[in-house]
């Protein structure tokens, strides 16, 4: 069995913390990469303050009574200064961390432990360079980009109480440093500790590699597509699902009169909705198991001043570069300077048996921006595939719904053509030139559904080959490295909902997206009764554990606020992790199987106890209903939220997805508690169908706004722990009866 990448565990820092593409560097190699670490706020000339308030007029932004922003403009350019003005209402700072991240310039607002973090960000993301491709992008993404700066530098001359970190000015430029909206990029597969190891000459853990490595199970997010032949009404449904840190994405609309009308998730600072729909189609998006990077084993020698690296019978100069990080201190400014290094595959970002380290990956801004503000106009499967054909949609899987019926499933977009040879989970040889890409694998390349007979489709970050049932691609028709991964219980959950089920609607389709069974118990739970079964009644844990067995026994394995099975399967579960987890993915099995398998039963029977033990210590009895445990509370607008148990919270009956629950709520104890709150999970849900015209219904984690004193920081909550979506008001004249503001930007 193969393992899963996994882009959705990199959500400790709960915001975004990579890019899915490179920007090339600077070809000036011995140019120093720096940005101002002393950037002071600019007064707007007269001359912009005009521009400003007359695109300001052109824009109407209305809020709907969640405090939805539905953004209206005669042109896209309108559409985006509104939408970017709109979300730095919401959440300013959301806004301006993610380019803080994403231009690598986080140690100048958090000080010097982010330096390896900005450095890593540096490697890849030269500001002269995005300049120039800036320069270089088609007037019509030009506009958009400045209409993106102007609305954001609007909203802070109209708000000088805002004080901005880091990032006083936006310059258009900027908006191709965060191209991609994912919870985690690709460069994210770079370790900071072995990155701090080589640059920093600080040692690092034996025996840790010097990427990440692939992880037992993925979290990631859920995408189901249903043909008009299987609902109700004949029309073409679409779950939109993605599990990420809570509020991550804002929830919005931005239309003009030149046929942009979309609706959605849009990721803090963005000006495209990254997962959602517009009046024809919708498109969803989950984490990849492709491989879509390398990883290269360089052999290095110096001589005299210089490195030399080995590519064939040739031996080539490494080419080297200064950067500089510069980093907040309790005096002042203060900076870091690193020669860094850099082949053809990309820059050095470690040492492993002996060999430096590179990465190559995607690396192309233009063209990832590009694909990602086109699909969201597209109408219709010929036109999306169009946008599919630019190849930048690096780390994603993509699930696609019409009005015209027809539903698709597009695997990972950007997958280099490589000898299958090689294992391309590990790094491979730098000297072999046998090892280069040779361009990319085309759409009909990549597993690829079109209109299954089954009459759906979906994907949940497991392998394409259960994606429609009977109807899906075929493994042995692919290259390996299509797909590293393999099927996960939350696969097996979303085939058991889909398959032989008809006149799907929105509310079934809801129902099916918050089913209640966690499929990862089955064996293990069985292996575990079996267990207690043989063994001996001498034993004291026969004795200690009998109630438990018998609630578990008569489990449904069904999660729900007021089931005491699934407190204890859960802690059962996390005790099982911690015990037998590492040597799980040694032996490459998963952890269910690994349990119900290969180990002694007094294992398992031993961490029923302390499982038992763990609930007792912590709330008095094992008895504990899961909605006591499990719980989702917002106190503040911290972007690392806080928790306290002394404080209100609501009761969450889903788990998280590991153990199979379509419905996500990543929770654990936090600081100071017991109870469990959740920081990650489902975070936007909408179910859409499209017909004569599109009808959708959607919830936010909390709600829109990022400010605690607004109605809208928590008016979702109960909804969102519930699963009741509300109507979206997709159409203007649905807006009548619920509109809470209406205004122009400044105003």
């Amino acid at each position: 069995m193969k393992k899963f990448v996994l882009a959705f565990l990199l959500v400790a820092s709960p915001v975004f913390t990579g890019v899915a593409f490179a920007s090339r560097p600077s070809d000036a190699r011995q140019a120093k990469q720096t940005r101002g670490a002393t950037e002071t706020p600019k007064t707007a000339s007269s001359a912009e303050e005009a521009r400003w308030v007359q695109e300001a007029r052109d824009v109407t932004i209305i809020r709907d009574n969640w405090g939805i922003a539905h953004v209206y403009g005669k042109t896209d350019a309108d559409a985006v200064f509104g939408v970017i003005y709109a979300q730095a209402e919401d959440d300013f700072n959301r806004v301006e961390t993610n380019y803080i991240n994403a231009m690598g310039r986080l140690a100048e607002a958090e000080g010097e432990s982010k330096i390896y973090q900005d450095l890593r960000m540096k490697l890849f993301s030269d500001p002269e360079t995005i300049k120039k491709d800036y320069a270089a992008s088609p007037e019509w993404l030009k506009k958009l980009m400045n209409a993106w700066a102007d609305g954001l530098n609007f909203y802070l001359a109209k708000h000088p109480d805002v004080r901005p970190r880091v990032i006083h000015r936006f310059e258009p430029w900027m908006a191709l440093t965060f191209t991609e909206g994912s919870i985690g990029g690709d460069i994210e597969r770079v370790k900071l500790s072995h990155l701090e190891a080589f640059y920093g000459q600080v040692p690092v853990t034996q025996n840790s590699p010097a990427f990440d490595e692939d992880i037992e199970e993925p979290g990631g997010s859920n995408g189901i597509a249903i043909a008009p032949s299987n609902s109700l009404n004949h029309h073409a449904l679409l779950l939109i699902n993605p599990h990420t840190s809570f509020f991550f994405r804002s929830e919005l609309q931005m239309a003009s009169e030149d046929g942009l009308d979309a609706y959605g998730a849009v990721t803090w600072g963005q000006f495209f909705v990254y997962q959602g729909f517009n009046d024809r189609a919708g498109w969803m998006h989950t984490s990849s198991g492709a491989s879509q990077l390398s990883f290269y084993l360089e052999t290095v020698e110096k001589k005299g001043d210089r490195f030399y690296y080995k590519y064939g019978d040739e031996e080539l100069p490494v080419e080297t570069s200064e950067i500089i990080v510069p980093y907040k201190t309790a005096s002042g400014m203060a900076e870091k300077k690193f020669t860094v290094y850099r082949t053809q595959h990309g820059p050095v970002i470690g040492e492993s048996d002996g060999k430096w380290l590179t990465i190559r990956l995607m690396n192309e801004p233009v063209k990832a921006l590009t694909q990602s503000y086109l699909r969201t106009k597209a109408r219709d499967y010929k036109t999306f595939r169009e946008t599919m054909e630019l190849h930048t949609n690096s780390s994603n899987n993509t699930i696609f719904a019409d009005a015209d019926g027809d539903i698709a499933y597009f695997h990972a977009n950007f997958i280099p053509r490589r000898d299958p040879s090689f294992d391309w989970t590990k790094p491979v040889n730098g000297s072999n030139p046998a090892t280069d890409w040779h361009g990319l694998l085309s759409v009909d390349q990549t597993p690829h559904l079109l209109n299954p007979k089954v009459g759906w489709l979906y994907n949940v970050n497991n392998w394409p080959w259960s994606a429609a049932g009977p109807d899906s691609p075929k493994k042995e028709d692919f290259p390996p490295y299509v797909e590293t991964g393999g099927e996960t219980a939350r696969g097996l959950h979303a085939v058991r909902v889909l398959q032989d089920k008809k006149d799907f609607t929105l509310d079934s389709l809801i129902s099916a997206a918050y089913d209640s069974y966690l499929p990862w118990f089955a064996k293990p739970i069985s292996a575990l009764i079996q267990a207690w079964d043989e063994t001996p009644t001498s034993n004291p844990l026969k004795a200690k554990i009998a109630e438990q067995i018998d609630a578990l026994r008569g489990w449904d394995l069904r999660w729900g606020v007021a089931s005491v099975s699934t407190s204890l399967a859960v802690f059962w579960g996390e005790e099982l992790q911690r015990r037998i987890g590492p040597e799980a993915r040694r032996a490459g099995i998963y952890l269910s199987d690994y349990a119900s398998t290969k180990v002694p039963p007094e294992i398992l029977l031993e961490a029923l106890a302390d499982a038992s033990d763990k609930l007792a210590a912590d709330f008095g009895t094992w008895k504990m209903p899961w909605g006591d445990i499990n719980r989702f509370q917002r106190l503040t607008g911290d972007i690392v939220q806080p928790f306290s148990d002394s404080a209100a919270s609501i009761p969450v009956g889903f788990t998280s997805s590991f153990w199979g629950s379509l419905a996500s709520f990543g929770a654990h104890e936090c600081p100071g508690t017991k109870k469990w709150y959740g920081d990650r999970g489902n975070s936007f849900v909408a179910v859409v169908e499209f017909g004569d015209k599109v009808r959708a219904r959607a919830v936010t984690a909390g709600g829109e706004s990022g400010h605690p004193s607004s109605p809208h920081f928590n008016d979702e909550a109960q909804r969102y722990a519930t699963g009741i979506l509300r109507e979206v008001y997709f159409y203007r004249s649905q807006l009548q009866g619920h509109t809470e503001r209406q205004y122009h930007p400044g105003n």
